[in-house]
């Protein structure tokens, strides 16, 4: 069973394997020899889209890989509607993971699976541009099968609400219990209401503001 906060057109059934010319490794580097190396040199992951199994392996290589390359600050753009739990649990414990300092920063929306990863970095490191809205709400997962799988489906996603509830109390400074609250139902923020929510750490009009 796979759990997702917002339904998203899955594509993980395409092969995940490196096509014939792809010269970035299955790292989902924009396209041109000078142009990936560009990218890879400044630093800067993008995150963007739905949150799929797929993504989670490009951006987690990614990050593996400039960990390799220095212990210099990785800069994390997101802009995503969300997607799978597992895959945004994956990014969420591996920029954690690794030793370079992960500093995310918000553009677009940054919503539910795209909001785990998020809160991923320490509360001084995350950041969004100025026209962001944030999106936190409970997990849903797809249920079938006999009673019994049912009822089993159905206390795992009770057993992940609990731990992201524990996740998010912990990243903002919110308890547990206004956290399960705010998240009965879609619980939006603005730039402001993510700063005095605890979810935000500051908003950022330059790239001259990161340093």
């Amino acid at each position: 069973m796979r759990h997702h906060w917002l339904d998203d057109d899955d594509d993980d059934d395409d092969d995940d394997r490196p096509q014939k010319g792809d010269k970035d490794g299955g790292l989902g580097l924009p396209e041109g020899d000078k142009i990936g190396k560009l990218y890879f040199k400044s630093r800067t992951v993008i995150v963007a889209g739905a949150i799929t199994d797929k993504l989670a392996q490009r951006t987690v290589a990614h990050l593996l890989a400039l960990a390799e390359d220095s212990d210099a600050p990785i800069n994390m753009l997101i802009s995503s509607p969300g997607g799978h739990v597992e895959s945004g649990d994956m990014i969420h414990d591996v920029i954690k993971f690794i030793r370079p300092t992960v500093r995310t920063i918000g553009s677009g929306w940054v919503a539910s699976a795209g909001a785990l990863i998020f809160i991923g970095a320490e509360k001084e490191n995350r950041f969004c541009l100025p026209n962001t809205r944030f999106l936190i709400h409970q997990p849903s997962g797809g249920i079938g099968g006999t009673s019994s799988d049912m009822m089993i489906q159905a206390e795992q996603v009770r057993l992940m609400r609990d731990r992201l509830n524990q996740i998010f109390a912990e990243a903002t400074g919110q308890t547990v219990e206004r956290i399960e609250q705010d998240t009965q139902r879609d619980f939006w923020l603005n730039t402001q209401e993510a700063l005095d929510y605890g979810l935000l750490g500051k908003v950022i009009r330059s790239v001259d503001e990161l340093k």
